[in-house]
Order: C-alpha cells, then sequence, then structure tokens
C-alpha cells in the first residue's frame, strides 16, 4: 500500500478526485491510471530488488563444521540436524541449539536473545542457543534443535514486521520529492487563481491549475532510484561484492580512506612454512607450499626445527583434509594449516583430540594459544603465538629473538614463535598460571605472498584520492614488507605498532591522513575502533575491513564495513554494510567506482526528469501570459502520457549507464543529488531548449494553417498542431536523454555500444509516441493528431536544438576550467 499512498501518489489521487468533480472523467480515470502504473512498477522494482538481496545472500550460504564419521567437515547449517557433533570456534554463529559436551574458555555472546551486553561463560552440558555468536574460546556441543523448533526462531519472527532504517540517500531523495511536490502544488494554486482573474471559466481555470501541477510532478523518480541501486547491487556481485544494505552503494562512491587489513585482503592468504629458526641449529630454509602433506620435502629440516613445527602443529586446529577427488584442501585458519602441512610432511602426525585435554584458545588481548599434549614424554603445554607476547612467558627469552624476528618480518614473512615445558600439574593449575615458565623451540616463518593484482588496484585509489591504511594486527616490518610491494609504502612510509598512536583524535587523525600511506600493526578491536571515529571526525568518508569476531564496532562505526566473505567470522559479516565474498583489496576498488557511477547515475535522470517538467510547463505558461490568446499547446492528458511514455524506460536507462573511464581519476566530487549544476542544465539550458522548440512547433503548423494570434484555430487544424508539439516534446527528451548520458562529453561521444538498454528505450519510447497520434483512441483522448511534415520537422529541429545547446554548455564550461586551471 505504500506505493499507493506517498506523497506523490496522494497528490495524483486528490487530482483524480478534483477531475471527477468538475465534470472531466476522462481526465480522472488518466490520473487514476498514472497512479495505478507507477504504484505497480515501483511495487514490481523493490520486490526485484528484495528478490536479488536475496539471491546474493545465498552467495555466502551459513556453514557450520560438523563431526562425522571422526571426521571435521564443513556442511551448510541447512543439513546440520539433530544429533550432530558441531563444532564451535571463536567469531562463528551458532547454527542450532546445543548442549556442550566439550569446552575451552568459551565465551557467547547471547545479546540478541537475552539483552544483556555481558558474554555468557557457558560450561559442559549447559545449553547454548542458535543465533549467538562465540566471542572467545572453542567447544564441541551436541545438536538438540535445529530451523523453527529453536528458541531463536520464535524470536525472528518477531522481525519479519520491523521496519528498515532511512538511509541518508533516502532522506535526500524525500527532501527533493517534498521540495518538488510542495513547488508544484504552489504554482498550480497560484496559476489557477491567475487563470481566474484573466476571466477563464472555473473548469477550464481548474484544468489550467491541475495541469500545471502534473507536469512538475516527476511520477517516476522513486522507482527509478530504487532499481538504480539494485541494479548497482548485482553489478558489485559480479565483482564479488555481495551489498546486505541497498544504501552503501552510494555511500562507496564517497568514500574517500580506506583502512584495509593485510591478511587475505592484500595477500593470498595461501600460507607455507619457508624458515623456521631454532635457539641450538639457527635458521633453516624450508619449502612447504601446497596443501599435499604427503609430498616430500627438499630436504628434511634437523631434529630441532622438526621438533618446533611438530609442536606448533599440536597447538592448532587447522587442517589440511583430503577431498573425495583426492584433491588437498585446507579446512580451518591458514596459518595453522600451513603448519599442519609442514609438520606433517616432516613425519609428525596430527595430534588426536583425546591426547589434547586442556586448551587455551588465541584472544586479541593475549595474542596467543596453548594446549596441554599429553605424549610419550608426559603432559607438557605447547603454546605458539605472536613473539613478543610468547617472550612474555619464557623463563629466559634468547638475546637473539628480536633479532631473528625481525629479519624474518622485514622479508614479508609472518612470525610465530613456538614454546613448551613440562606440566606435571596441568589438572590444578590456573589458566593465568599454566603457559608461564617456558623454554622456546623455534620460531617459524610464514609466506603469505601479496596477490598479483592489488598493485593496479592500489594505484587507482591513488589516482581517485582515496588513501590507504594497512591496519594489521601483523608484526610491524611484515606489515611493511607487503606494503611496499603492492605500493602502498614509499621510503619515508613509518610502521607504527597500536601502542605508538596518539592518544588524542585530533592527533590520531591528523597522523592518519599523512601522503604517502601508513602501516599500523599490532592493533586491537579497539584500535581500529578509535581509528574509524578520529578519521571520520576529520570529514572522511571511511571504509573499514574486519574478519575478526571483535571487529564489529570498528564496521559499525565506519561508514562502509566490509566484512571478508571467504576468510571472516559471522561476527564481522553481520556487522558489516559489503561483504567481500573472495576477500580481495581489488574488489572494494571495483565497487567503489560502481558506487561513484551510481551516484553519477541518479544526478543523470534526476537531470532528464527536470528538464521534462520545464517543456510541459511552458505551455501552461505561455498560455496564462497571452491571456489564453496564444493557445494551449499540450493539455493535461498529453503531459501525462509523456510522463509514462518517454520519462520512465530512459531514465531507467540512465540508471544503468556503465562507469565511465574517468570515474576513478581524481578525488570524489562530494555534492548533492540536486545542486546548481544540476538546477542549471535542467532548467536553463536543457529544458528551455526543449520548450522553445516544442512551442515553435506548435505555432509553425498554426500559422502555416492560416492562424493569427488571437484567433481561435480551426479544429483539426489545433489538434495537428498539438500533435507536433508533444512530438516535439518526446524528439527533445529522446535527445534529452543522450545528452544526459555525461555532465562534460558531447551526446555523440559516447558510444551507444557501452548502454545498448538506452538505445531500446529509445526505440520503445519513439514508438509509444507515434501511437499516442496515430491510434485513434489514443489521439482522440489525449487531443493530438499526426503532425503534417513541417511539425515532424520542427520535432528534428527540437531534438536537434538539445544536443546543441547541451554541447555549447559543455564546451563553455570545458573552456571555463581549462582558463581557471592555467590562472591557478
Amino acid at each position: 500500500m505504500q506505493q499507493f499512498t506517498h506523497l506523490f501518489a496522494a497528490m495524483l489521487w486528490a487530482a483524480a478526485g478534483l477531475a471527477l468533480l468538475a465534470g472531466m472523467p476522462q481526465l480522472s480515470i488518466a490520473v487514476v491510471i498514472v497512479v495505478l502504473v507507477n504504484g505497480f512498477f515501483a511495487f514490481a522494482q523493490e520486490y526485484r530488488a528484495d528478490r536479488a538481496a536475496a539471491r546474493l545472500r545465498e552467495l555466502v550460504p551459513a556453514r557450520a563444521t560438523v563431526v562425522r564419521d571422526g571426521r571435521p567437515s564443513t556442511v551448510l547449517v541447512a543439513d546440520v540436524v539433530p544429533g550432530d557433533l558441531v563444532v564451535l570456534t571463536a567469531g562463528e554463529r551458532i547454527c542450532a541449539d546445543l548442549t556442550l559436551v566439550e569446552c575451552h574458555s568459551l565465551s557467547v555472546d547471547a545479546s540478541m536473545l537475552t539483552g544483556e551486553s555481558v558474554p555468557d561463560r557457558p560450561l559442559v552440558d549447559d545449553r547454548v542457543w542458535c543465533g549467538t555468536f562465540v566471542v572467545e574460546g572453542e567447544a564441541h556441543g551436541v545438536v538438540t534443535a535445529t530451523g523453527s523448533h529453536t528458541r531463536f526462531a520464535g524470536i525472528a519472527a518477531l522481525t519479519l514486521s520491523a521496519e528498515p532504517g532511512t538511509s541518508p540517500l533516502t532522506l535526500q531523495l524525500r527532501r527533493v520529492v517534498h521540495t518538488v511536490s510542495g513547488l508544484a502544488a504552489v504554482v498550480g494554486v497560484c496559476l489557477f487563481a491567475v487563470a481566474l482573474l484573466l476571466g477563464l471559466a472555473p473548469s477550464a481555470a481548474f484544468l489550467f491549475g491541475l495541469g500545471v501541477t502534473v507536469a512538475l510532478v516527476p511520477e517516476g523518480l522513486l522507482p527509478t532510484v530504487t532499481l538504480s541501486l539494485a541494479r548497482a547491487a548485482q553489478q558489485m556481485a559480479h565483482h564479488r561484492v555481495l551489498v546486505r544494505r541497498l544504501e552503501a552503494v552510494e555511500t562507496l562512491g564517497a568514500t574517500t580512506y580506506i583502512c584495509t587489513d593485510k591478511t587475505g585482503t592484500l595477500t593470498l592468504n595461501q600460507m607455507s612454512v619457508v624458515k623456521v629458526w631454532t635457539p641450538t641449529k639457527g635458521d633453516e630454509a624450508l619449502d612447504a607450499a601446497g596443501y599435499d602433506p604427503t609430498t616430500p620435502l627438499g630436504h628434511q629440516p634437523g631434529s630441532a626445527a622438526t621438533a618446533a613445527l611438530n609442536a606448533a602443529a599440536s597447538c592448532v586446529r587447522g587442517r589440511s583434509v583430503q577431498a573425495p577427488t583426492g584433491e588437498w584442501r585446507p579446512h580451518g585458519d591458514p596459518m595453522e594449516v600451513a603448519l599442519d602441512v609442514a609438520a606433517r610432511r616432516s613425519g609428525h602426525p596430527a595430534a588426536p583430540t583425546a591426547q589434547i585435554p586442556r586448551r587455551l584458545p588465541y584472544t586479541a588481548a593475549r595474542r596467543r594459544s596453548s594446549v596441554v599434549l599429553l605424549d610419550e614424554a608426559g603432559p607438557r603445554v605447547v603454546t605458539i603465538g605472536a613473539p613478543e607476547s610468547v617472550a612474555e612467558i619464557l623463563t629466559l627469552p634468547p638475546r637473539e629473538l628480536s633479532t631473528v624476528v625481525d629479519e624474518m618480518a622485514r622479508e614479508g614473512l609472518r612470525v610465530i614463535a613456538v614454546a613448551t615445558r613440562a606440566a606435571p600439574d596441568w589438572r590444578d593449575a590456573a589458566d593465568a598460571d599454566l603457559e608461564h615458565g617456558q623454554t622456546l623451540l623455534g620460531v617459524v616463518g610464514l609466506e603469505d605472498p601479496p596477490r598479483p593484482d592489488v598493485s593496479a588496484a592500489v594505484a587507482r585509489c591513488q589516482r581517485a584520492g582515496i588513501r590507504i591504511a594497512v591496519i594489521t594486527g601483523d608484526h610491524p616490518a611484515t606489515a611493511l614488507a607487503i606494503a611496499r610491494q603492492v605500493g602502498l609504502a614509499d621510503p619515508e612510509t613509518p610502521a607504527l605498532t597500536a601502542a605508538e598512536l596518539p592518544t588524542d583524535s585530533s592527533e590520531l587523525a591528523e597522523l592518519l591522513s599523512r601522503p604517502g600511506g601508513l602501516v599500523v600493526a599490532r592493533v586491537n578491536p579497539e584500535d581500529k575502533l578509535r581509528i574509524a571515529q578520529a578519521l571520520r571526525e576529520r570529514g572522511h568518508v571511511v571504509a573499514m575491513t574486519g574478519d575478526g569476531v571483535n571487529d564489529g564496532p570498528a564496521l559499525r562505526a565506519a561508514d562502509v564495513g566490509v566484512a571478508m566473505g571467504a576468510s571472516g567470522s559471522d561476527v564481522a559479516r553481520e556487522a558489516a554494510d559489503i561483504v567481500l565474498l573472495d576477500d580481495h583489496f581489488a574488489s572494494i576498488v571495483d565497487a567503489i567506482e560502481l558506487g561513484r557511477s551510481t551516484f553519477t547515475n541518479i544526478r543523470r535522470f534526476l537531470t532528464y526528469h527536470l528538464t521534462d517538467n520545464v517543456a510541459e510547463l511552458a505551455p501552461f505558461v505561455v498560455w496564462a501570459l497571452s491571456t489564453g490568446q496564444f493557445p494551449l499547446a499540450i493539455g493535461v492528458m498529453q503531459v501525462l502520457a509523456l510522463d509514462i511514455g518517454t520519462d520512465m524506460l530512459p531514465a531507467l536507462a540512465l540508471g544503468a549507464e556503465p562507469p565511465h573511464r574517468g570515474a576513478m581519476d581524481g578525488p570524489v566530487r562530494r555534492s548533492r543529488l540536486i545542486d546548481r549544476s544540476v538546477l542549471t542544465r535542467a532548467f536553463l539550458i536543457l529544458g528551455p531548449a526543449e520548450a522553445v522548440g516544442s512551442l515553435a512547433t506548435f505555432a509553425a503548423v498554426l500559422w502555416s494553417g492560416g492562424w493569427l494570434l488571437g484567433a481561435v484555430p480551426e479544429h483539426n487544424l489545433l489538434t495537428a498542431a498539438s500533435g507536433a508539439a508533444f512530438m516535439a516534446i518526446a524528439a527533445g527528451q529522446l535527445a534529452n536523454a543522450v545528452a544526459c548520458r555525461s555532465a562534460t562529453m558531447p551526446a555523440w561521444h559516447r558510444s551507444g555500444r557501452t548502454n545498448r538498454l538506452l538505445g531500446a528505450a529509445l526505440l520503445a519510447d519513439a514508438a509509444v509516441c507515434i501511437a499516442f497520434v496515430t491510434v485513434p483512441p489514443l489521439s482522440a483522448t489525449l487531443g493530438g493528431t499526426w503532425p503534417p511534415a513541417l511539425g515532424l520537422v520542427g520535432a528534428a529541429a527540437t531534438a536537434g536544438l538539445v544536443v546543441l545547446v547541451d554541447s555549447l554548455h559543455k564546451r563553455h564550461r570545458a573552456v571555463g576550467r581549462e582558463r581557471g586551471g592555467s590562472s591557478g
């Protein structure tokens, strides 16, 4: 019902009622048809947009890890059944109601069910609920309920009636709609009064005022905008970008700052162990690329390096798993899979779960994880993590540790330290005491090469005036090395740690805004939130990437939250505005280009709509100013026919205009949807040209038939002249659509092959307009017939005049820009 009750529709319903009361049933029926056509059209577009969004969501289906036949496997959530053993890890949305059978430092965010912001700490035999999120820790749980039988399902049903929030773009459009509608009503009432004062009959004066009001109302504006955003979202899906909120399409186009993660976004996220350093043997190179654990190594590492790799592999859950096709694929975190592959290639089988009775999972605060390992040597603790974090729990850190770590990091390697100690007290020791007093086994260097096309994407951002900062939890030297490889850092670019960032937000924003890029390492989620807020306070439009369980606040605080679809957590995807299905930085840049193009397209068809309104209003104004001595060139029925016949299809085609080659050249121009440029083109350039051409065509046909100013033209002559004016406005609109494809280039410089939809729309419009003046029932209802040859020439001349005036205006602006540039 909303499509039939918004402000535009309410005005037209009122007009239909008044026309009926005034004894003009044909006009009343026509206005009702316009309301119904627009309403059903808008409904169809919104339904199509909703269906498109549903199809796009299917590109990132929810998955869960279950243990079946003793082996972990990833399945669709829809395939999880009661009795399944589900593996829970940090960052996941719990897919069903579960009873916990194994639990390691588990923390669950159940705020959507309980309203409590403090995470729960469930234990073995406790219940956890579908739809909640794992904040920290790990657990196994047996499924007790799925789908509509879960506790969450009842609450989710309540959200069906919830109204979505209002986007900035929607608010701006509403302001445009209210302004235009108010202007139309005021002008219509004023000219109705003028017509009465000039002696017109009340019915004629009402017809005049109603025509003015209808002429100024762009009925197809809102559905056109909806379709333009929906189409852009579909195009982004082809670039592996899932848009969760349509308004994010336009916001992306205004992005001025990107805070990007390193791993998986700038790099391939395909890790392999390439180096192991041990205190006793020093460096050992290793070639463990690929996921096949049965592939022999080029050379077997020494016993010290093997011990470090075996210990590290015992501490992780990631595994290389053989698919039914025989292909080996990663299951779990890529870094953990790389450690598993290296250890298995060196002869170490993965430790059975029964040998690991206790775990201390990785957290952002600790930056390490530990397990209690029971093997033939007796119980011991094994810890892996960031070298500086592991160094805190060592009895005696080797003096050369920091030097080794820095050297590996400068090579662009991700560095992991491995330590261990005997743990006969593991049953009674508190978590805080269990890890301390360890001995360093070694340092492992893992290679994650940059994506091959990231450098080109970075260069596009730099041309577009978009600043980029690498925000990562990795070692600063590692992040700086990758940033230099992809062109994000110059020799002067600093690599700071989060601890070195200023505490004052204005100083932080000043630092982040330095030219030449910036690398911030060892960042925790709170730091990312502070960075996003500082940049927004400085006026930047910020796109922030995130994949972790605690990245939600930063993703929400940014103007555009960007989550990783392939490797990110469910928490991050839920908080984000868009999801990168391939985790690729270049996909963000493609989406920004499409966002810029979408905003430009909306301004294109706004210009197109407003131009038509000027041409439709001009005959009524001339008729009133001449006190009726100059006949009314077109009637209200013809105005309605023009709005439906010439506005809708070309406007939709303009909304599908692809990005032009210069879309990413130069910084984004921040402007309103309707500004002086749009108003000038519509009301002072294109609109007057179209109005002058159509009125001149109307007058020429009348004069050629012997009419003199002030006389009442013969009926057949008047309908032929009116048909000529109608055709002239229609032809002018066809030219206007071509002219609106670019705000800077003449119409003939844009190839028709780049927007084939526009060509089809113009042909369809031409056919419809010809039908309006040739099909007897239509022409009789509208009041215009097929024009004489002079009228056709005038229609063609009107189209040519629109193109000529548009090109001269663009040339004048170009000369002004050149003079401004040379004088500056």
